[in-house]
């Protein structure tokens, strides 16, 4: 008997998904754990897996096109299976381009031959692993034949592949230069660059922002890197950044908290999103119980989100449950800047580049290396007098950070 498979939920923010590509097309066979399609939610790029065995009888949105959550995917059942009945009893909760869509294939519905391939059998069938490795690299996929099922391409065809075997693509194109003339051109928007725009909207026109800046004297930070490197302990200076951060919120606790319009929810566990830019847009993977891990195990797991982020294999769960926010732009050789507070937070620190400076150390003049840091905060949660002894205890903390392990 013929099924509906319908567009799930794969987050608790997800109103619609993406169809970035199918990997069935209509007359194929398919079994319950087959990769039927790639969809961009708003925070990732997932694999949706068929739970039915049968042939795929219908398809209802075309690649590159947007369903709501709940809306028609596709159609399995047995080959030449009547499936009009179905369909027009389907909820239509897809946006109205798909609506109309599935109204006139509804009208086709009994034809029993194999449909011709849409544009979206014509796109590149690749894994999101793929896709990322080849962005990475500078490969351009129309030129690497696949060794997957139906020629999809995965991450063994293109990993020992070179950028100079193949030109590269990019999502924006340099346009060339005429003189004279005007030209532009326009992107639409991914699921995930929605998202950003509309939260960081929300918090910057609902929550009223403060910002505290303080300086940090990193040489005690930077030697004492270098000595666990020399004992075979490596982390980056973001991972101790994370360890600070958590040692300095157990002393100040209100920083670790949400508006919760008519109450103040503070947080007793200290979950830390890092925020990781991509090309389409900022994710926010969170390192929960962060003042319970040493830096090294903060160090395995930051690792782990940054190089599943940039594959588009992140989890939703992985980005949930922050409870502080740090933003990091100092290897983009950032002196200083200001955030915008990712909700729930109350809270989000913006952290600049370790800069070679002249400083003033027991009267002398010295060349020393310090980063400022920049809290923003919202004012209706947190106090002026809150955000400095979180800043000043922070700072004592990388300019002593043995202290943070007794």
């Amino acid at each position: 008997m013929a099924e509906i498979i319908l567009m799930p939920r794969m987050s608790d923010t997800m109103t619609e998904g993406v169809i970035v590509a199918w990997h069935k097309k209509v007359g194929d066979k398919v079994k319950s754990g087959d990769l039927m399609a790639e969809v961009e939610t708003d925070k990732a790029t997932m694999e949706l897996e068929s739970y039915n065995d049968g042939t795929l009888l219908y398809i209802g949105v075309e690649a590159g096109k947007a369903v709501a959550v709940n809306g028609v995917l596709a159609i399995v059942g047995a080959a030449g299976e009547d499936y009009a009945a179905l369909l027009n009893a389907a909820p239509t909760t897809a946006p109205a381009a798909a609506q109309e869509e599935i109204k006139t294939e509804a009208v086709v519905a009994q034809s029993t031959q194999p449909a011709a391939p849409s544009s979206s059998d014509e796109r590149i069938k690749a894994s999101p692993l793929a896709k990322a490795i080849a962005a990475e690299k500078g490969i351009d996929l129309h030129n690497i034949k696949g060794s997957a099922d139906n020629g999809r391409i995965v991450k063994r065809d293109v990993e020992n592949i070179s950028a100079a075997e193949t030109p590269a693509t990019s999502t924006v194109a340099a346009a060339p230069v005429v003189a004279g003339v005007e030209s532009f051109e326009e992107v639409t928007l991914s699921q995930m660059r929605k998202t950003i725009a509309r939260r960081l909207s929300e918090s910057n026109f609902t929550a009223p922002h403060f910002f505290v800046t303080i300086e940090a004297n990193m040489a005690s930070a930077m030697a004492f890197r270098a000595k666990a490197a020399d004992a075979g302990i490596k982390f980056s200076f973001n991972d101790l950044m994370i360890k600070a951060v958590a040692s300095a919120i157990r002393k100040h606790p209100k920083v670790n908290s949400s508006w919760l319009g008519d109450k103040i929810r503070y947080n007793h566990h200290i979950h830390i999103g890092m925020a990781v830019g991509m090309e389409e847009g900022l994710v926010v993977p969170v390192i929960k119980f962060a003042d319970q891990k040493s830096i090294s195990q903060i160090s395995v797991e930051a690792k782990q989100f940054v190089e599943k982020a940039k594959s588009k294999k992140i989890q939703p769960a992985e980005m949930q449950g922050n409870t502080f926010t740090i933003s990091n732009m100092g290897m983009f050789d950032v002196e200083n800047f200001t955030a915008i507070i990712n909700p729930p937070d109350a809270c989000i620190l913006a952290v600049g580049k370790i800069k070679e400076t002249p400083i003033v150390d027991n009267g002398e003049i010295k060349i020393g290396h310090v980063m400022k840091m920049t809290l923003s905060s919202d004012h209706r949660v947190v106090d002026g007098s809150i955000a400095s002894g979180f800043l000043k205890t922070l700072k004592e903390n990388l300019e002593n950070p043995a202290m943070m392990l007794i």
